[in-house]
């Protein structure tokens, strides 16, 4: 199979396919994004976003289908990368895969009997192989980054939502990856606690990450997205600038932006 279609691309998704049982969930995706551009994924609970996400990074593998990503296609393993007897060089290679490609879930995914900065330690003692040291200075320095300097010692039970989810962000932020993915980062937060997420996530952007960012906070798309994707039942059926989204032109996208927006 030959490059990317746009050269510049660092992320391109192929004919992605994605089935649990006899649900069918990605349902032949194409999608390519630059190296520096901030994408934002909506469409109605159920559309396909999240496992998008998790296809990228092959937390669950496509089925079918290849994904281009710095250089290389990935395709879904031929043996189960889960089976600890089997796969053992696929699974190295998938290893080094997502340490280039951060990822912030809904609900944290922090480990609760950890510190903020073990928590932060772990991916960079592990996966980088970093001396402990060397990776705990690391993580100060991330966790400063992100406001818990104060809390570098703290355990999860001890922080708000907000905080937890900062750890998970510097967590992600440590080991340098080339891409981030944001999997509805906001709705697992009170409300009030949403906008210092929000201003991280614009941070990263204005920094040049590049970034794919599922959310329904429409007001953070139209204003750090680059483009703007619309999901349903699986398909992309809208793309376009923020600005095209205020008066977009397929039927599905304009009900589902009026339900939301009301």
């Amino acid at each position: 199979m030959s490059g990317p279609s746009g050269s510049a691309a660092l992320l391109e998704l192929r004919g992605v396919c994605k089935s649990f049982g006899n649900q069918l969930v990605l349902d032949g995706v194409d999608l390519a994004i630059d190296p520096g551009e901030v994408v934002v994924v909506v469409g109605p609970s159920g559309s396909g976003k999240s496992t998008l996400l998790r296809c990228i990074n092959f937390i669950a593998p496509p089925d079918t289908g290849a994904i281009w990503f710095d250089g290389r296609w990935w395709r879904a393993p031929r043996r189960s990368p889960w089976n600890p007897l089997a796969g053992r060089g696929e699974e190295r290679d998938l290893t080094r895969l997502r340490a280039e490609v951060g990822m912030v879930f809904q609900h944290f995914n922090v480990f609760p009997h950890l510190t903020a900065c073990q928590n932060v330690c772990l991916g960079l003692t592990r996966v980088t192989r970093l001396p402990k040291r060397d990776a705990e200075a690391k993580a100060h320095d991330h966790l400063e980054r992100v406001g818990l300097g104060a809390k570098l010692h703290e355990y999860p039970e001890r922080l708000s939502g907000g905080q937890k989810q900062r750890v998970a962000i510097a967590r992600a932020l440590a080991l340098e990856p080339k891409l981030m993915l944001f999997d509805e980062a906001t709705s697992a937060l009170d409300p009030e606690l949403i906008g210092g997420i929000l201003e991280e996530m614009r941070k990263l952007a204005a920094a040049g990450m590049t970034m794919v960012v599922v959310t329904h906070e429409l007001r953070f798309a139209m204003e750090a997205a680059d483009r703007m994707v619309f999901m349903d039942h699986g398909r992309i059926v809208e793309q376009g600038t923020p600005a095209s989204f205020r008066d977009p032109s397929h039927e599905r996208t304009k009900a589902f932006l009026n339900a939301i927006l009301q």
